[in-house]
């Protein structure tokens, strides 16, 4: 499959995420045909995740789960996990995977999220979902990102960055510094960013009682 393809049958319909569900539903669960499949949490999250204590009472969200690796390390840190992917082939994928888990795996669209999860967790997990999204959509999908932390609550993103503000091909759209600056500009404040190469992780906290 040619995720090129499929993103432009995709935008043509004005759908900027329907290409997900054919990407997946065509692997057949192949991980090796899905290309940000590790089948593993990446280290930044693993190990921020090490640092953490009493999580049981607190509820978190995953953005875009995939096959489920990174929700199920939050999960296994304790958190009362919900993650989500707007492709249903994922989710099957993912119930498969981790039968026993106790992820509440759904499907669902961060260009609508669910309104009861507005201001409802108190760690929301963002990796390279949003850079998955064309840069007409940006504004909206970090604007409803940030909807979903509960005041206090904290917001982790990985995702690629590009080293200027000039509009990339893609797929994907990596993150410019004026995207990552958007989302204290919806009320959160940035506390830690740590850079790698092209990859930034970033550690953000809703400390506004109105988001």
């Amino acid at each position: 499959m040619n995720i090129k393809n499929l993103v432009t049958d995709s935008l043509a319909q004005n759908e900027p995420s329907g290409w997900f569900e054919p990407l997946y539903a065509g692997a057949n669960f192949d991980p090796q045909k899905i290309p940000w499949a590790n089948l593993s949490a990446p280290a930044p999250l693993t190990q921020w995740l090490k640092q953490q204590v009493n999580t049981e009472e607190k509820k978190a969200l995953v953005i875009g789960c995939g096959l489920g690796d990174d929700a199920q390390a939050i999960a296994e840190a304790g958190y009362q996990t919900t993650a989500f992917d707007i492709s249903p082939s994922a989710i099957d994928w993912c119930r498969q995977r981790f039968p026993n888990s106790t992820v509440n795996y759904q499907t669902g669209d961060i260009l609508n999220p669910c309104p009861a999860w507005l201001q409802e967790f108190d760690l929301v997990w963002e990796c390279r979902t949003i850079q998955a999204l064309p840069l007409d959509f940006r504004t909206e999908v970090i604007n409803n990102i940030a909807q979903l932390v509960k005041p206090q609550g904290k917001l982790l993103v990985l995702t690629n960055l590009r080293p200027s503000e000039e509009a990339p091909s893609g797929p994907p759209w990596p993150l410019s510094a004026n995207d990552l600056q958007q989302f204290i500009m919806a009320g959160l404040t940035e506390e830690k960013t740590t850079v790698t190469g092209a990859t930034i992780f970033v550690e953000f906290i809703a400390i506004r009682s109105d988001l």
